[in-house]
Parts: C-alpha cells; structure tokens; sequence
C-alpha cells in the first residue's frame, strides 16, 4: 500500500474514532473535547486541562471554555434529530464564576424546542461538581446538508 494510502486509511480511522455524537467536528477534535452522553434534553461533554489550552495564568482560556459550550449547548439543541438536524447559533451569554484549574464537564440541557428555534442552558463544572461558568443560548434549527 502506497504511503498516500495509509495516510488516508489513518485518517479515516481517526475521523471515525473522533465523531461528536454521530457527526464530524474538527474543531472539537482540536481542542481535545470528548463526548460524554446525549439524550433529548441532556448532552454531557469533558475536556481536558492541557498546555495549549490555557492562558497566562494556566487556567483554561475562557475561549476555549466558551467553544466547549457552544457546541455542547447546539448538540442538545439538536438532540430530537442529530444526525438530520443542524443548529446555527443565534445568541450565546456566558458568565464566567471561577477559573478552570482542572478537567471540566460540561453538562446542557434543552429547555425549549419549536420547529425552528430552541433555547439551551449549560454549565462548565470542575472534577468536584463545582460550578465554573454558566450560559444560555438560542439556536435555529437547520436541515444537516450531507
């Protein structure tokens, strides 16, 4: 097998092994955030404390925390349909509590769900359930274009 090959056969490995919740996100795949578990109205995702992650102080930047909601917050907006349906966020607030020193869960919940809009709550919380940060979000529902 030609080295071309192998590397497209690795890849496609690794592409399987880091799909979120049936679909590809590369950029979740990049910051190292693992998904957890998805029901209709819960999604729980981890990520990690590490080096490329942090800011000035070690902690684990506020953007990255942020991103880590945001997608979090859209795959329980998403949750009745996953594999059909897409979210495009429309407005995200987050406030931040405490710094990220540790590994984080990030655990959203879907409050409200129409046939074009839902409306999501999520909090990053550290190893001991404490909670670091909190946000809601307002997602519209899009067709997933395959």
């Amino acid at each position: 097998m030609s080295s071309a090959n192998n590397h497209k056969a690795s890849i496609e490995a690794d592409d399987f092994q880091l799909k979120h919740f049936g679909i590809d996100v590369p950029f979740m795949n990049h910051i190292g955030l693992q998904s957890i578990s998805l029901d209709n109205d819960c999604c729980r995702t981890h990520l990690k404390l590490k080096r490329e992650l942090v800011n000035s102080r070690g902690d684990i930047h506020g953007g990255a925390l942020m991103s880590a909601l945001d997608f979090t917050l859209s795959v329980v907006a998403r949750a009745h349909d996953p594999l059909n349906v897409g979210a495009a966020t429309i407005d995200m607030s987050t406030c931040f509590y405490e710094p990220a020193q540790s590994d984080v869960d990030i655990i959203a919940t879907c409050k409200r769900r129409g046939k074009s809009i839902a409306f999501c709550e999520g909090e990053v919380q550290d190893r001991d359930g404490g909670v670091l940060a909190v946000a809601r979000a307002v997602f519209k529902l899009v067709p997933r274009v395959r």
